[in-house]
């Protein structure tokens, strides 16, 4: 029988009982605890309770400081416990995740504050973690490979003893490592281009061992969007392949952050094609005893992918903006794609013949079939290239084609949103308009429940805002630096892209006043790493790209948010498929997306009653008035207020 906080009336509903005792964790036990009542908490108390009893999809739309993360950890766990299988929530990203667990956050009050101890495990992503062959080959290398050799010997000694395991401890994690720079870590961590399925060292790997883990948790496990789209995408194949879904059967799903789901959704479909990992895949074949037929086949398919590359390579011009790189799809292009794909079913067919002639191990051929099944998918999408996106990148091993479906809602609504079963959308941005029908078509989700509550604070006494319209003549740098010094430091600058910040990053060596503030840049540290080290240093100044959402920082440490150009969605292939299906693109997607984010990024500022600060917005988009006009709605005292 599952534990409840509550005496569980087995004749009652039980969903009635569990919003009885979470009204009273709001109405009285929080505020005997010390917390403040917050009517807006109550109010989704009471549509998350309905949302739980009838099992059905509901955006819960709240404002920063309503305290949503409480409410919708009380009925995931509560309702995990009634269905003995785990909850599911999904954060943004890695950071969130650490943030969610940290010793201060919301899983540890609910422990401190209503004796609620709860079996929470992360469920990280692969990239997440140490690959072990890569590391092997950091290690050898002339370029840091002290470095790499020293993280080798400091693994555990169970990872490379003989013999059978028989403990182990959770290792190789990220944030194992957050003295290492993102670029560091790129040299040993999974990529997606590791064939772990065939892997020898595979049973040792920490993801491997931690996946083992997390799949036993009673109450909740805490993953990325990435990483539960991933399971959706993967669920079939990894079935058919004899292993494990990546997450194991679960009773709810809490999408936090939810605003961000499609995006995530679509970068799980993302299929990446690179020829060594093809001729890798396909080679292993020509270990065994097989038919001449087969190996000629994999003989010319090989050949092929190298002319498909070199085609593609041909076609390519770079984007401006944008480290990718697209192509023109003409009919020489589609030429030698279905050329590719009948040599693969060529292919596909000797496999059949091999099969029945038990030459090749079955595992291996398994292994090899289901790669060679997921490339024809992929391919497959050429045949309507108007439903498709899709690129190129370049990097020291060679060109990666990379595809995806335009429109990923179909799938969501046949995987994940016709199942009988609680899913919370829970973010401070979801509606449009005061109307959440633009998230729900593009998901796929036909019925829902929905509600809006604003925030509690007040942002005109709180918060002090200024628009700074960049222009040729503008010294952007200096400007920037005298209002670091209006705030004594203690500032999040966010940054668009990755590129701004490593030109923010050159340019302000130039300028000796950089010298009266310590930057902390991400990417140069694991990223949790150095949000605790700008919440330490209070004057510090921290540079990042990915930090829009939920980072939460109270107090004078965070007094200053900085935003240093209007962040419009990037000149990349998904948007511009997003463009071209648009009658007024700049008005149905640039400036909407602009604007979310934006409003993520202005909610980083004030976290409680007693936060003040100030928001600074530069971009060479301001001197157009309707754009100003538009961000002008989510500031406090309209755009020009002064700084006092």
């Amino acid at each position: 029988m599952a534990t409840y906080p509550f005496k569980f009336d087995p004749s009652a509903p039980f969903m009635k009982q569990a919003g009885d005792y979470i009204a009273d964790v709001f109405y009285e036990l929080l505020p005997e605890a010390g917390f403040e009542v917050r009517d807006e908490q109550i109010f989704m108390a009471f549509q998350l309770e309905r949302a739980y009893s009838e099992k059905k999809t509901i955006f819960a739309e709240a404002g920063v400081g309503t305290g949503k993360t409480l409410v919708y950890l009380l009925y995931a766990i509560l309702y995990a416990r009634y269905t003995q299988k785990p909850a599911i929530v999904a954060c943004a990203d890695e950071s969130l995740i650490e943030q969610l667990v940290k010793p201060e956050g919301d899983v540890a009050k609910l422990a401190r504050h209503l004796n609620l101890t709860a079996d929470v495990r992360l469920g990280k992503s692969q990239h997440q973690y140490i690959c072990l062959n890569k590391l092997d080959d950091a290690k050898t290398s002339i370029h840091e490979g002290e470095l790499f050799q020293r993280i080798y010997e400091e693994l555990p000694e169970f990872v490379y003893a003989s013999g059978s395991l028989q403990a182990f401890s959770p290792y190789g994690s990220r944030t194992d490592y957050p003295e290492l720079t993102d670029k560091q870590w790129e040299r040993i961590g999974w990529d997606v281009f590791q064939d772990c399925l065939v892997c020898s060292q595979r049973h040792r790997c920490g993801q491997t061992l931690s996946r083992e883990h997390y799949r036993k948790a009673a109450d909740l496990i805490i993953c990325s969007h990435d990483f539960y789209m991933e399971h959706i995408w993967t669920y079939d194949a990894r079935k058919r392949e004899g292993q494990l879904p990546l997450l194991p059967e679960h009773s709810s799903v809490v999408f936090d952050e939810g605003h961000l789901v499609e995006t995530a959704a679509q970068s799980a479909l993302t299929y990446k094609l690179k020829h060594s990992q093809f001729a890798s895949i396909v080679t292993r074949l020509l270990e065994g005893q097989i038919r001449e037929s087969l190996a000629l086949a994999i003989e010319e398919a090989l050949g092929q992918s190298l002319a498909l590359f070199a085609e593609l390579e041909a076609e390519s011009r770079d984007v401006p903006g944008s480290s990718r790189k697209e192509f023109a799809i003409n009919g020489r292009l589609l030429g030698e794609i279905d050329r590719f794909r009948e040599l693969l079913y060529a292919i596909e067919e000797e496999l059949v013949f091999e099969s029945g002639m038990f030459t090749l191990d079955a595992y291996r051929l398994t292994i090899v079939e289901e790669h060679l099944e997921m490339m024809q998918l992929a391919l497959q999408l050429f045949d309507h290239p108007q439903r498709l996106i899709s690129w190129i990148e370049e990097d020291w091993d060679g060109t990666t084609l990379v595809m995806m479906p335009r429109k990923v809602k179909e799938v969501l609504k046949e995987r994940v949103f016709t199942r009988k079963m609680p899913v919370v959308f829970s973010s401070a941005t979801l509606s449009a308009g005061g109307a959440f029908d633009y998230i729900a078509q593009s998901l796929g989700i036909d019925s829902y429940l929905s509600f809006s509550v604003p925030s509690p604070y007040d942002y005109a006494k709180q918060m002090k805002a200024g628009l700074f319209p960049v222009t040729p003549y503008a010294d952007k740098m200096q400007q920037a630096l005298d209002l670091l010094r209006q705030s004594d430091g203690r500032a999040l600058i966010l940054f668009p892209s990755r590129e701004e910040l490593d030109c923010f990053k050159e340019e302000l060596k130039g300028y000796r006043e950089c010298t009266e503030f310590r930057f902390l840049y991400e990417g140069e540290a694991e990223i949790s790493r150095l949000i605790a080290e700008f919440q330490r240093d209070e004057k510090s100044v921290l540079c990042a790209v990915t930090l829009w959402e939920g980072l939460d920082i109270p107090g004078p440490s965070l007094s200053h948010v900085l935003v240093w150009s209007l962040p419009f969605p990037p000149n990349d292939p998904v948007y511009a498929a997003k463009r071209k299906d648009a009658v007024r693109p700049f008005e149905e997607v640039d400036l909407p997306s602009m604007l979310l984010r934006l409003r993520q990024g202005i909610g980083r500022l004030i976290r409680t009653r007693e936060d003040r600060g100030i928001v600074s917005i530069f971009g060479e988009e301001l001197q157009d008035a309707a754009v100003k006009e538009h961000i002008a709605r989510y500031l406090p005292g309209g755009a020009d207020v002064a700084y006092l």
